[in-house]
C-alpha cells in the first residue's frame, strides 16, 4: 500500500486516485495522520493536474461522510434544496424557500455567511430579531417536516472536512479550483440529506467567476458529480454583472426579500427567484413544467400562502414573525444620504463588485470570517440599468450610521455607475439551463 507521501506524489505527476485512496486521504486528514502542509501540496497538485468525475465523485462523498449526514427521511415528498455560488443583492433564498414549501416540495437549507464582497444568508436572516441558524439536527428535521423550510448554518458535523480544506485553500491560493469547488459545494449539500439539488451559477463582475466560459465549466461539473452521487441536479447561469434587486446589505435585503413574498419587489429578484423555483417544483414533482411550476408560485405570492410560511420559519427559529406584515421592524440606519447623477443619460451599467465592497466598507460585510456585521447599514440603487436619469437625480441611497460614513463611500458608489448617451439593452438575467 502506497504511503499517504507516495500519494501526494502521484497527483502531481498527473495520475488518478482511486476511490479508496481519496477516502484514505480524507480519512488521514480527519484523524491527524495526515498534516496540514501535506493537505496543501495535494490541494495545489489538484489545481495544477485536476481531477477526472470519478475522482470528484469520490472526493465529494469521503467529504460528504467526514461528518453527519441528516436524516430526513421523516419528512414526506421530494427534498430540493437550492444552492448559489453568491454575488452582490443575492436575497433569493430567503424569499425562495419559503415560497418552494408553500407549494409542497421540502426546502432542507444550510447556508453561509458573507466573506469578501459577497453577501450571507446568514448575516441577512440575522437581522430579523432573534433569528437563530444554530439549530441541532434533530430541530431542523422536525422544522423542515412540520413547516417544510428551515435555514441553518452549517454545523460543525456537516462536512467537517470540507471546513479543514477551505481553510487551507484560501491561504495556499487554490480557491479556483473546480475539482475543490464541485467537493465543497456538494459535500455540505448532499449532508443535508436532500433528493435534489437547484444550482444558481452566477457569472459577471459582481461573481467568482467573472466568464461565462468559466462559469459553464463550473456548472457542468456541479451538475455531472451530482448527478453521479446519485441526486438530481440542475444549474442555472445567471447574470451578476450588476447588482440584484435595488437592495445591497443585510437588513434591506431582508426587507426586499419579503417584499418578493408581499408581491412586490423588483423585477430581477422576482425573476430570478421563479426561474429557480420553477426548476425545484419540477425537481419536487408538484409541477410538469417550467410554466405550470411558475403558475404555482405566483399563485402561493397572490394567496399570500408563501409569506406565511416565512413567518411559521422564523417563529420556529425563535424569530419575530411580525417583520413578515411590518417590515419596519428591521433594523435600519438612522441616516439616509442620496448620491446624485453628475450628468444626463442613461444607466448603462453598475459595477457589482465596486457595489459589494463598497457594502463591506460600511460595515454590512466582513473581511474575516470572525467579524461582526452591522445589520442596519447597506446601499439601495434608485436608478438601476436601463433607466433614464438626469445631473442631479438619485442613483443611490446610502443607509448609515453618521453623515459622516456617507461621505466616505458616496464618490465610490457613483463611480459604480455608468451613464451613457444613449439607452443600452439590459441583458437576461439567466444566460442558460444546465443539466448533467
Amino acid at each position: 500500500m502506497e504511503t499517504l507521501v507516495e500519494l501526494i506524489a502521484k497527483k502531481r505527476d498527473g495520475g488518478r486516485l482511486t476511490d479508496e485512496q481519496i477516502e484514505r486521504i480524507i480519512r488521514a486528514l480527519g484523524a491527524g495522520e495526515l498534516a496540514d502542509y501535506q493537505m496543501s501540496a495535494l490541494l495545489m497538485a489538484v489545481f495544477f493536474r485536476g481531477m477526472d468525475d470519478a475522482e470528484m465523485v469520490a472526493l465529494t462523498r469521503a467529504m460528504l461522510h467526514s461528518g453527519d449526514v441528516l436524516d430526513l427521511s421523516s419528512v414526506p415528498g421530494v427534498k430540493v434544496d437550492k444552492h448559489s455560488t453568491g454575488g452582490v443583492g443575492d436575497k433569493v433564498s430567503i424569499c425562495l424557500a419559503p415560497l418552494v414549501a408553500a407549494c409542497g416540495v421540502p426546502v432542507p437549507m444550510v447556508s453561509g455567511r458573507g466573506l469578501g464582497h459577497s453577501g450571507g444568508t446568514l448575516d441577512k436572516l440575522e437581522a430579523i430579531p432573534g433569528f437563530r441558524v444554530n439549530i441541532e439536527t434533530d430541530a431542523f428535521a422536525r422544522i423542515v417536516r412540520e413547516v417544510g423550510t428551515c435555514m441553518i448554518g452549517q454545523t460543525a458535523r456537516i462536512a467537517p472536512a470540507d471546513k479543514r480544506i477551505y481553510a487551507l485553500r484560501d491561504v495556499t491560493a487554490t480557491v479556483e479550483s473546480i475539482p475543490l469547488i464541485v467537493a465543497s459545494i456538494l459535500s455540505k449539500k448532499l449532508a443535508e440529506g436532500i433528493d435534489g439539488l437547484v444550482l444558481d451559477v452566477k457569472v459577471g463582475r459582481g461573481a467568482f467567476m467573472k466568464t461565462e466560459e468559466d462559469a459553464r465549466k463550473l456548472a457542468t461539473a456541479l451538475a455531472r458529480v451530482g448527478t453521479l452521487s446519485g441526486k438530481q441536479v440542475v444549474a442555472l447561469l445567471t447574470d451578476m454583472s450588476a447588482p440584484l434587486g435595488r437592495a445591497v446589505g443585510n437588513a434591506i435585503e431582508t426587507r426586499e426579500a419579503i417584499d418578493v413574498l408581499r408581491g412586490e419587489g423588483p423585477d430581477d429578484t422576482i425573476a430570478c427567484t421563479l426561474a429557480l423555483g420553477a426548476e425545484m417544483l419540477v425537481l419536487g414533482k408538484v409541477a410538469q413544467s417550467a410554466e405550470e411550476a411558475e403558475k404555482k408560485l405566483r399563485d402561493a405570492i397572490a394567496s399570500g400562502a408563501g409569506a406565511r410560511v416565512f413567518e411559521r420559519m422564523i417563529e420556529a427559529q425563535g424569530g419575530d414573525p411580525a417583520v413578515v406584515e411590518d417590515p419596519s421592524r428591521l433594523p435600519r440606519a438612522p441616516e439616509a444620504v442620496l448620491v446624485y447623477a453628475e450628468t444626463d443619460g442613461f444607466v448603462a451599467d453598475i459595477d457589482a463588485l465596486e457595489i459589494g465592497l463598497t457594502a463591506v466598507a460600511m460595515g454590512a460585510g466582513r473581511t474575516r470570517a470572525d467579524q461582526a456585521v452591522d445589520h442596519a447599514v447597506g446601499i439601495e440603487i434608485v436608478a438601476p440599468r436601463g433607466a433614464g436619469v438626469r445631473r442631479g437625480e438619485p442613483l443611490a441611497r446610502l443607509h448609515v450610521r453618521r453623515q459622516a460614513d456617507a461621505a466616505a463611500v458616496a464618490e465610490r458608489v457613483a463611480s459604480a455607475f455608468r451613464i451613457s448617451s444613449d439607452p443600452r439593452a439590459v441583458p437576461p438575467l439567466v444566460i442558460d439551463r444546465i443539466v448533467a
